[in-house]
């Protein structure tokens, strides 16, 4: 229970909440529809940067009506006549269809009834109508050819900001199902190679032609939220929009110089590309929407028909797109891979560099998923993946501030070493837990120090002088204590408790060794240092004093102690205890072997064993302490160890 606790309150439980409610938030803003915009620039920016694809041999030939066919003309609309020769002559070149995408519903005399012949004479020439809308009747096909297949609505589905990226095969109004321009012209063609529209074997509600099968788009397919999805709608992909069909004017063709096999067996769609007829629509290649970027729209029918004949014949798969599953679960991984950046990457150049890389890494992805026939989502798991990072950034970076003052407060005033200090707050993830400092197990050293007789030469002294004598003594010993690599507990009247191991766990017996060692350096240091103050204490009339201390090693625990307004680093356990009682044990005994030093220096057996032969000692016995049932086995420190020749051994620092 309290691991699970653990992982609750840890940097990685909340990097995965802060990236999980970064995912809904965008997830909601998706759903609301604010990332389509973006979403669609994102599939024009696929189709855009999509590699050319190499036509052989086109299918599909316009002809083209001019603003100089119309000036030779003379007229505009053309007389029914004028159409009427022009289908003639078309028909004579042995196209498999015609596509008329002029509306001709209403008479434009002279020669209705040449026209009215040879649109009922050709059952490959389809002609367009325009389907109501909005309240809207609509353009009607030419009366002739009313009720009859060969009619083609030519509506184009745009999307907001104008752009037209769906093709539209039919439309079911429950009395009649009406086809499109597209649509008709296609099945014609298709029907000289043998292949002819069938259900989809696993969905009879979809459209297969030839090996494919086309999916009605939905309303919310890739970057879409809430459509039109209406009738049968597909993704237009484009391909080979770069290179155009080969064109000819309707002069050219009238004056007869355009080779007849440029024709035969094609599909030709006759329509007007002049700007006074305002016959345009922007395409995912109209990058800043101007007027000199839009497609007329005889050549984007053209594109539709071209890509239906590729389904068909070529074998392309229609552009796919996910199950909303599966693009949430996607822009969650995003997410959490945001959270998972912001979590481990501390380096602001590090984290500018990854996550540029990651933006790079996901468009990269996104664009070879288009190229393979997908459309995966891209902004979304963008924003997912830098908002993420940006939050978990900003929550770690307030982690660490407070852990770092929670640190300082609790080991600045112990650990002035700046080293010492870095290296704490480099592993500061084995200290803290919850805002509080982690209890540990460890294996440390204790030293107490407390001073002779100091009691009653405070009574006969001012307390002001009092209290600067005895902070001249503890600067001095406290800093021994640091030099040799100690922590002050904590200061008690005039005592001192310092440690030599902690606040980082040793993990080898050596390392504890050296702790144990240190502490008794430390303490013939502070030996030393009384001698010298004893010395100018007695040079100035002032009192001397003496000092006990103890030393013992074994196992304690570590942590913080207090409220949350207020906490301390300190260490409890039976081996504070017997230090304790080691210091002010036999508090008369003072002379070692004769030795006299206004310091006793007293040791137990477990900090002896940690020694090897550094040191001087002399056994005082088998002891008991107060409080303590058992005897230890107590030893005096009489002072560092000579080598063979007689020199002192060096201090280890």
């Amino acid at each position: 229970m309290s691991s699970l606790r653990r992982l609750i309150r840890s940097p990685f439980a909340a990097c995965i909440l802060a990236s999980a409610l970064v995912f809904l938030c965008i997830i909601s803003l998706r759903r609301a529809g604010s990332l389509e915009s973006p979403e669609l620039a994102a599939y024009d920016w696929y189709i855009r940067l999509r590699p050319d694809v190499s036509v052989s041999d086109s299918r599909i030939v316009l002809i083209a009506i001019t603003e100089r066919d119309i000036h030779n003309q003379g007229r505009w609309p053309l007389a029914d006549g004028t159409l009427a020769q022009v289908l003639e002559m078309l028909t004579q070149y042995q196209p498999r269809a015609i596509g008329l995408d002029i509306y001709r519903d209403i008479v434009v005399p002279p020669g209705r009834e040449e026209l009215d012949a040879i649109l009922t004479r050709n059952r490959h020439i389809i002609a367009v109508t325009k389907l109501g809308e909005g309240g809207s009747d609509g353009i009607p096909p030419p009366p002739v050819l009313q009720q009859t297949d060969q009619v083609g609505f030519s509506d184009i589905v745009v999307d907001r900001g104008g752009i037209a990226r769906r093709g539209l095969l039919f439309l079911d109004d429950s009395d009649r199902v009406a086809y499109s321009l597209a649509l008709r012209l296609a099945l014609l063609y298709m029907r000289a190679e043998g292949i002819r529209p069938q259900p989809d074997p696993a969905n009879p509600q979809h459209i297969r032609l030839g090996q494919t099968t086309i999916r009605p788009l939905e309303m919310n397919d890739g970057g879409y939220v809430g459509v039109d999805a209406r009738g049968y709608q597909f993704l237009l992909d484009f391909k080979g929009a770069r290179r155009a069909f080969p064109s000819f004017s309707l002069t050219t063709l009238l004056a007869g110089e355009i080779d007849p096999r440029a024709i035969k067996d094609k599909i030709v769609l006759l329509g007007v590309t002049a700007e006074s007829v305002k016959d345009f629509f922007y395409t995912p290649y109209s990058r800043g929407l101007q007027t000199d970027q839009q497609m007329s729209g005889i050549e984007l029918h053209g594109h539709i028909v071209n890509q239906l004949l590729r389904f068909a014949l070529d074998g392309n798969s229609p552009v796919a797109t996910a199950s909303d599953l599966h693009e949430e679960a996607w822009i969650l991984l995003w997410s959490m891979m945001g959270g998972a950046l912001g979590l481990w990457v501390r380096s602001p150049w590090r984290f500018v560099l990854l996550a540029v890389s990651g933006l790079l890494l996901l468009a990269l992805t996104a664009y070879v998923a288009f190229l393979s026939g997908w459309w995966i989502p891209l902004v979304p798991p963008a924003l997912a993946w830098l908002i993420s990072a940006a939050v978990v950034t900003a929550y770690m970076s307030n982690q660490e501030k407070r852990q770092r003052a929670l640190l300082m407060q609790l080991f600045t005033k112990y650990v002035p070493n700046k080293a010492v200090a870095e290296i704490i707050w480099q592993q500061r993830d084995q200290l803290l837990d919850g805002g509080r400092l982690r209890s540990q197990n460890l294996t440390a050293t204790v030293l107490f120090t407390d001073l002779s007789g100091f009691t009653t030469m405070a009574e006969s002294r001012d307390p002001q002088a009092v209290m600067d004598w005895l902070n001249a003594y503890m600067e001095a010993m406290a800093q021994h204590v640091i030099e040799h690599g100690g922590v002050i507990d904590k200061y008690i009247g005039d005592a001192i408790m310092a440690i030599f191991g902690v606040p980082l766990p040793r993990k080898t017996d050596a390392e504890i060794s050296r702790d144990a060692a240190n502490a008794v350096h430390c303490a013939l240091a502070m030996e030393r240092r009384l001698r010298q103050l004893n010395s100018s204490w007695q040079e100035q009339h002032l009192p001397t004093i003496g000092m006990r201390i103890g030393i013992f090693t074994g196992p304690l625990v570590a942590g913080s102690l207090g409220s949350a307004q207020r906490l301390e680093y300190t260490v409890i356990g039976d081996t504070v205890n017997t230090a304790s009682r080691l210091e002010s044990f036999d508090k008369d005994l003072f002379a070692l072997d004769g030795l006299n030093s206004p310091c006793r220096i007293i040791i137990g057996e477990a900090t002896l064993h940690r020694l090897g032969q550094q040191f001087e000692t002399q056994h005082l016995g088998e002891v008991s302490l107060k409080g303590k049932d058992q005897k230890i086995a107590v030893y005096g420190v009489i002072g560092r160890a000579n080598d063979s020749s007689g020199n002192v051994i060096q201090e280890d620092r």
